[in-house]
């Protein structure tokens, strides 16, 4: 049985704050370590709304530097959405309005002076479905940098492909087949392909929606490793319904329900000894 700890006391870095109405519980309070000092990414109540229904609600938190911050939570309770914000996607849906502040390295993403294509540039992005374009492995990994200006000579292009796939994992496995299709390959290739052309135009910020969801146990595990290694150099996020895949990537870990962020903390602590009642119950399956 996990033992539950009081919620600790109010302070600049870690406070908590009062939902209302959620799900059978009256009064819900959020705790945990929602700041961090020197934050990557920076969300001050960001509330999103798809016309008259309201997805999330108010939600304040950072993402740290070269850290993975696991979202977890039953499905529908924002977890996605929060992420979809991070890069402005949630633009392309009509009628959805993002409330509050989200800041990367300072600068207010939603400005209407922010260009959305070098944001896209700097929050790359991968999906729970792998999805290489219908080209080639070489020009799956060399299309960001020819659309976003960073390539020069072909000798250029030629070695940021190579980065890209060797630090995706990917490169001794398609060295001698640059030129044929990428749809060739494997799903958990698939899925290796499209991190390493995420990370080919040099991103700060990497997003991840259940990148593992469709992969079998093997190509999991390759993909978590491939996650640790880029921690080293970039920020990410990563929506996962496992709780194990969350335990064993992150260093911090939130918990989302009904579009309330309900408890934020280090992993460990998180599923060892978490503070609120909604996040033990999921945790431990009583419901989600």
């Amino acid at each position: 049985m996990i033992e539950i700890s009081p919620p600790s006391k109010k302070s600049e870095k870690n406070f908590t704050t009062r939902l209302e109405s959620v799900d059978e519980f009256d009064r819900v309070e959020t705790v945990g370590e929602m700041f961090v000092d020197r934050p990557k990414v920076s969300c001050l109540g960001v509330s999103v709304h798809y016309g008259d229904k309201q997805a999330l609600f108010n939600i304040n938190l950072d993402l740290g530097r070269n850290e993975v911050l696991a979202l977890i939570g039953p499905s529908g309770c924002g977890k996605t959405t929060f992420l979809r914000c991070i890069n402005r996607m949630n633009d392309t849906i009509e009628g959805c309005r993002v409330d509050g502040e989200i800041k990367i390295e300072g600068a207010e993403i939603n400005h209407s002076d922010a260009d959305v294509v070098s944001l896209r540039s700097k929050v790359g992005m991968v999906f729970q479905k792998p999805n290489p374009f219908p080209k080639s492995i070489f020009d799956n990994i060399a299309y960001g940098p020819r659309i976003h200006g960073l390539s020069g000579p072909k000798n250029e292009l030629d070695d940021i492909v190579e980065s890209a796939l060797k630090r995706a994992g990917l490169w001794e496995e398609v060295s001698d087949r640059l030129h044929t299709p990428a749809t060739g390959l494997s799903g958990g290739q698939q899925q290796r392909l499209c991190i390493a052309r995420a990370i080919a135009v040099n991103p700060e910020v990497i997003l991840m929606d259940e990148p593992c969801s469709a992969l079998d146990p093997i190509a999991t595990a390759r993909i978590e490793e491939l996650i640790d290694d880029l921690r080293e150099k970039f920020t990410i996020a990563i929506v996962t319904h496992s709780m194990h895949q969350a335990a064993r990537v992150s260093q911090r870990t939130a918990y989302f329900h009904m579009g309330h962020l309900v408890e934020v903390g280090v992993t460990d602590q998180m599923f060892t000894n978490p503070r609120q009642r909604l996040t033990e119950d999921y945790i431990t399956g009583r419901f989600g």
